[in-house]
């Protein structure tokens, strides 16, 4: 049974994959700085571009979270299933999510920043030289 309205749910599901989000990004910048790439710069850029438009993002949404008093917990985890809580004003609910499904929204978040990356700094754009 759903306690929690559509707005309250899309709000937390949001953060939580947007977390998700920001650490594969984190992961990234790390093994792209440490590895064996010739030319990194480019690459570091658009992961910083888009650490902080996700940073700015969760923030606002921590933000919005606070004041509906929404919180959302990690329960357990295995090799199929990921469960989280989400309460908001009392109100509790236990929501299991398929691990490759996770693997999807963070995904589609992941392709979001780098549109946004690329539309806030011209440099990503193909360059006519």
């Amino acid at each position: 049974m759903r306690y929690l309205n559509d707005e309250e749910l899309q709000l937390a599901s949001r953060f939580l994959f947007l977390s998700m989000a920001i650490v594969v990004i984190q992961q990234d910048l790390q093994t792209i700085e440490q590895g064996n790439f010739k030319i990194k710069e480019p690459y570091i850029k658009l992961l910083e571009k888009m650490h902080a438009e996700a940073a700015n993002e969760r923030r606002e949404l921590r933000k919005t979270m606070r004041d509906k008093k929404i919180q959302v917990m990690a329960l357990n985890k295995n090799d199929s299933f990921s469960s989280y809580l989400f309460l908001c004003r009392g109100r509790e609910e236990k929501r299991n999510y398929f691990n490759p499904a996770i693997r999807k929204k963070v995904e589609v978040i992941i392709q979001e920043l780098i549109q946004k990356a690329q539309q806030s700094s011209p440099d990503y754009a193909a360059a006519d030289t």
